[in-house]
């Protein structure tokens, strides 16, 4: 399996991703109910999103902490999210980016909690549960 090397892997990972997110019985409701119409958008700014994450390029601008907050999810959601980002990773890829996605995500992960649904991050760590 070779590593993410363009903005094009990015839109694969991304699109593989929210596709099991979408079918998730815990994440799916809470993607439905906040892009059920926006679908098409929503994955152009998350492969521009992990594009500057993975590749130090000026692709994203925004603040996705700001973007979640009032959304009904808590640490379940963030590690389902993170399982699932962690799967579609290591499904399609390997190499020192495809390990950079995922320590990105779960940094991003911890952050989220802590921050969108007050989540304990200091006393519980969230992370995958294949490692």
């Amino acid at each position: 399996m070779r590593d993410l090397e363009s903005i094009a892997d990015c839109r694969a990972l991304v699109e593989r991703f929210y596709d099991a997110a979408r079918r998730d019985p815990l994440l799916g409701p809470v993607f439905a109910a906040r892009l059920s119409r926006v679908w098409p958008d929503h994955l152009e700014t998350m492969t521009r999103f992990w594009g500057a994450v993975l590749f130090a390029q000026p692709l994203y601008h925004g603040s996705p902490i700001e973007r979640h907050q009032g959304l009904p999810i808590e640490g379940a959601h963030f590690r389902r999210w993170l399982d699932l980002w962690t799967e579609a990773v290591d499904g399609l890829f390997s190499g020192a980016r495809a390990e950079h996605a995922k320590r990105g995500a779960a940094r991003m992960a911890e952050r989220m909690a802590k921050s969108v649904s007050g989540f304990a991050s200091n006393t519980t760590t969230i992370t995958p549960a294949r490692q």
